[in-house]
């Protein structure tokens, strides 16, 4: 069980889901004006999700011979999503906006994903991008649908 290509996308995988992971932390913690009641309790929500899909990904890397990232700074240098300092001027829909914007890459990196998987027949992995990707495309038009778009 070699996958070289399918650990590689894992490890991916880490990196973008720990840093949306701190994304939703962040804007959990700077989230200020109207919605925030039900928004922020939902940003939770958002993180455990995440959270359980990284923890998946990670043994499955393991599982099959990877070495997942596991500090901050492999995160942020492996990672494509972006993340700058909070300020607190910011607006829920900016935040929530910018939360699109990193869920929308995770849609196309595990679209991929699943393309790189199935070349090399790892249909556990093929399994779990699936089941992200339709939880990772809910959450967007969720998302969306609080923005009205």
């Amino acid at each position: 069980m070699s996958y070289e290509k399918t650990q590689e996308v894992l490890n991916q995988t880490v990196a973008d889901l720990s840093k949306a992971s701190a994304l939703v932390h962040q804007i959990h913690w700077y989230m200020r004006g109207a919605g925030f009641l039900y928004l922020h309790p939902k940003m939770d929500e958002l993180k455990d999700q995440l959270d359980e899909h990284l923890d998946e990904f990670a043994e499955r890397l393991i599982t099959i011979g990877g070495s997942p990232f596991s500090t901050l700074a492999e995160f942020d240098e492996n990672s494509k999503i972006k993340m700058t300092p909070a300020t607190w001027d910011k607006s829920i829909a900016n935040r929530l906006s910018e939360l699109v914007i990193a869920y929308k890459y995770l849609t196309e990196q595990f679209t991929q994903a699943l393309e790189i998987s199935e070349k090399e027949g790892d249909a556990v992995t093929v399994d779990l991008y699936t089941t992200a990707l339709g939880d990772i495309e809910k959450t967007i038009w969720m998302l969306e649908a609080e923005l009205g778009k």
